[in-house]
């Protein structure tokens, strides 16, 4: 009758629902008390995974990222996918995991996969744009206009960046981004209001490099603003008048603080651009004179006479 009892339970228990506290609780009690194998078997196979579905794991993640980045179009699902899979993937999650098995490779792969798609569609834009001057114009492949669909790849690259920095593992994008000569030729090219979207990879980059969320080599630094200051310089004022969540000030102090991070030289040399473009476009272009000013003292005052200000004690 005892036995009766207990299978009777079990198999009462194996086909309600659980919460998470009465699922740790069954998890406890069966690390205490052995049944009988196949009775409990039904339980069993609610409380864990198999040993292929706990391998498989980063497989998933790699899935669950691969079907974000597939999305053509931006929809309230597609944000509440992308925090959901960004949660789970965090250091802070409360969800045990294996980090380690999120592979960086797999990652930096789907990464230049957007970044080629990025690519792409600028070739598109510029050969329109080419067509449109002459006798006939060139018809957009997609259905979607260039700026959308610029606008998809860039929130993918931006969140795929995201994801990497949380890992520790966005040191190597940097290098990366800095090498996009193609698109870098191609921004030149297009109109402001397509292109300027590409900023935003590059305002993400800045921000993390100026709050010290990367740990970067020099050359790595410097590459990425010998490439993206200039058009930063110039996408400024869209991207002042669409935001999309960007706060320009922590941009600004963030871009300051990592121009600082430069050898003497760089700065040198993109102080002085900065300078130019702020003296033509004023309020469009990126406020960064506290920094000016603190690599003006390092550069030619600290250390000079003129430097030092001699208070003279008044006459008694």
């Amino acid at each position: 009758m005892f036995s009766r009892g207990v299978l009777s339970c079990l198999k009462y228990l194996e086909a309600v629902p659980w919460s998470e506290d009465e699922e740790e609780k069954l998890k406890s009690l069966f690390t205490r008390y052995t049944f009988d194998k196949k009775t409990t078997e039904d339980v069993l196979g609610r409380l864990y995974p198999e040993e292929e579905s706990t391998n498989s794991q980063p497989y998933i993640a790699v899935q669950l990222i691969n079907s974000v980045t597939g999305c053509t179009n931006f929809s309230s699902s597609r944000r509440e996918l992308k925090s959901l899979v960004k949660g789970l993937l965090s250091k802070s999650s409360v969800y045990e995991k294996d980090l380690a098995a999120l592979k960086k490779e797999d990652l930096y792969q789907i990464c230049q996969s957007c970044l080629n798609s990025l690519v792409d569609i600028f070739k598109e834009a510029t050969d329109s744009l080419v067509h449109e001057g002459g006798s006939s114009r060139k018809v957009e492949s997609s259905t979607q206009p260039f700026i959308e669909r610029i606008s998809v790849q860039v929130d993918n690259i931006k969140w795929l960046f995201e994801i990497l920095a949380e890992q520790q593992m966005a040191e190597e994008f940097v290098n990366i981004w800095a090498e996009q000569d193609a698109l870098l030729a191609m921004h030149k090219m297009v109109s402001p209001m397509v292109r300027y979207e590409v900023s935003r990879i590059s305002a993400s980059v800045f921000i993390a490099l100026g709050k010290g969320m990367l740990l970067c080599p020099s050359e790595y630094r410097c590459g990425v603003f010998r490439t993206w200051f200039g058009p930063m310089l110039s996408d400024y004022g869209w991207l002042q008048r669409c935001r999309k969540g960007l706060d320009v000030k922590v941009l600004e102090e963030s871009m300051g603080q990592a121009l600082l991070m430069l050898p003497m030289k760089h700065q040198h040399e993109l102080f002085m651009e900065w300078f130019e473009s702020y003296s033509k476009h004023g309020a469009k272009c990126p406020n960064l004179s506290s920094a000016f000013q603190i690599w003006w003292r390092r550069s030619f005052l600290r250390g000079s006479k003129s430097h030092t200000v001699e208070v003279e004690a008044p006459e008694s």
